[in-house]
């Protein structure tokens, strides 16, 4: 293949269509046909990265190997195409003014006057053009965040214009996500938000290619029709998105309906084999027919909101399927539980997650749960924040250091058992500053972390600033808080345990950064292992 092709997802009507998830579906249907396929996301928001963002307001920030701290639709196309995404593929109007700005500070304009277009636009083309010159791809799927007539959203869409146009016909098409209303009181579906959705798309200079449309109810071939007709796209190109049980199911779905066929004629691309969905079908059969059904409680202070903590909730699809087993993941706010509730909220729960988070809020509650499990033996997993509470928890109940927290949420705790990690000290900006991305652990023989993993040496994703103080690990080794896992270079113990516990294990990393459909990680898998374990007993 001589040049590298483009897609364009837009979305119109109303925000949370799912365009990251018809970009992940097509991009998995032309991935199983064998073409090399990525997914970009570019954000109109001013903030530079989504890692100051709170996750009320954006739900979770999703961390790439190489330390970009991304929109959580990197997740989504992490966990269907199996393939790791990097800081290029997820851009914010924030990170776009910010090099242009540099670069005018840098006096690189010349002198002329700095203005949307073209500087601001060249440099948004620049940046989705940037995976494809690697030549490590057939086609880029770019998912254009908001909605289509936005004002923040004008500049990319001049962008798409203009890229479009630079690129020549069959080389880039525009997939323009939408929405067809169903009116209860008049018992039909609507197309009209559609058209005008269209229309503004059209003002903009841009005619959709393929139409994709959200709907509760079958399309009729009349309105198909109908929309072909008044979106100025050809019937074939109308595609319908109903409403599904699961999200893995929209690739089979958007198969029935023709869209990776419909993209690869426009583009002008062989459709070569049919799908190979052999794998993704398995996963797909064994998530519908589960054999056992566990209740895990997921511990945290964002549990509100679902998006907060969505690596985690897909990665118990993967491993609850692994498992042929339905998870039920039971919310607890940890704000609303102590010492004296924690038996009566956790009365029908298999096993306990504590969840990752940040600040002081909650904290005793989750240091409870801990506590719980860990003299109840139920199955417990702790992850980042989780972890570090396992430590508190252990450092006071066992140990007998009472005053034991971390410097977080006390700076003049008498025993600072988790302590701002070394490089952190000097720190002031906020943005982008965390220990993120890959670091290499070395696991210790003859432990839980060894029997799950199955090799020494594994590299996980990080995002925090504050680690287990090294000073308190011989003395908490001693008594059964054992250190299984430790980066080489820094000494940072990043995995816990206990020995004589059924299930007892904390990572400072993010393991559900790394599940996908085709690899459950194998912590999740274990603990869903070890929730069935426990049920079977009662």
């Amino acid at each position: 293949m001589n040049q590298t092709k483009y897609i364009f997802v837009t979305g119109g009507v109303t925000s949370s269509l799912g365009k990251g998830i018809i970009a992940a579906s097509l991009a998995k249907l032309l991935q199983a046909r064998g073409y090399r396929t990525t997914i970009q996301k570019f954000d109109p928001y001013l903030n530079v990265d989504p890692g100051t963002l709170n996750p009320y307001e954006h739900g979770e920030c999703y961390v790439t190997d190489d330390g970009a701290e991304t929109d959580l639709d990197l997740g989504h196309y992490e966990r269907f195409l199996n393939v790791p995404t990097s800081q290029a593929n997820n851009v914010t109007t924030g990170r776009i003014y910010l090099s242009v700005i540099e670069k005018e500070r840098r006096g690189e304009f010349l002198g002329k006057t700095v203005q949307v277009v073209p500087h601001i636009t060249n440099e948004i083309k620049d940046r989705m053009q940037l995976l494809g010159q690697s030549g490590d791809y057939d086609i880029i799927i770019t998912e254009i965040g908001g909605t289509v007539g936005d004002i923040e959203s004008l500049p990319y869409i001049e962008s798409v214009r203009q890229l479009v146009w630079d690129l020549g016909e069959n080389n880039a098409i525009v997939i323009h996500l939408t929405l067809v209303p169903f009116l209860a009181a008049a018992g039909e579906l609507k197309t009209k938000p559609t058209q005008h959705s269209v229309k503004t798309l059209m003002e903009s200079g841009i005619k959709a290619d393929i139409l994709v449309c959200r709907t509760e109810h079958e399309l009729s071939q009349e309105i198909r029709s109908k929309l072909a007709l008044f979106c100025n796209v050809k019937k074939e190109a109308v595609i319908q998105s109903i409403d599904a049980s699961t999200i893995y199911e929209v690739p089979n779905l958007m198969l029935e309906e023709g869209l990776d066929i419909v993209a690869l004629k426009k583009l002008d691309l062989p459709k070569k084999a049919a799908p190979d969905l052999k794998n993704w079908n398995t996963f797909l059969k064994r998530l519908k027919s589960p054999k056992h059904t566990v209740n895990i409680g997921l511990i945290g202070k964002y549990v509100e909101m679902q998006d907060c903590y969505k690596s985690i909730l897909e990665a118990f699809i993967h491993s609850g399927a692994a498992n042929e087993t339905k998870v039920n993941v039971v919310s607890i706010h940890s704000e609303y539980i102590d010492d004296e509730n924690i038996a009566d909220k956790l009365k029908d729960i298999d096993a306990i997650l504590v969840a990752p988070g940040f600040g002081e809020r909650g904290i005793e509650g989750k240091i409870a749960a801990v506590r719980y499990a860990r003299e109840s033996k139920m199955p417990f997993f702790g992850i980042c924040l989780g972890m570090q509470m396992s430590v508190i928890e252990y450092s006071r109940n066992v140990l007998g250091l009472a005053e034991a927290n971390s410097t977080e949420m006390n700076d003049q705790t008498a025993h600072p058992v988790v302590n701002l990690m070394e490089e952190q000290k000097n720190v002031t900006d906020k943005g982008g500053t965390m220990r993120l991305g890959a670091w290499k652990c070395e696991i210790k023989p003859d432990t839980l972390a060894y029997k799950i993993y199955g090799q020494t040496t594994i590299h996980e994703r990080h995002r925090h600033r504050y680690e287990y103080n090294s000073a308190y690990v011989t003395q908490l080794e001693k008594a059964g808080l054992k250190a299984s896992g430790v980066n080489p270079d820094t000494g940072l113990v990043e995995i816990v345990e206990i020995e004589e516990h059924p299930f007892f294990i904390g990572v400072q990393y993010h393991p559900e950064y790394k599940s996908t459909v085709a690899n459950p990680h194998p912590l999740f898998v274990n603990f869903v292992a070890a929730a069935v374990k426990a049920r079977k007993k009662q």
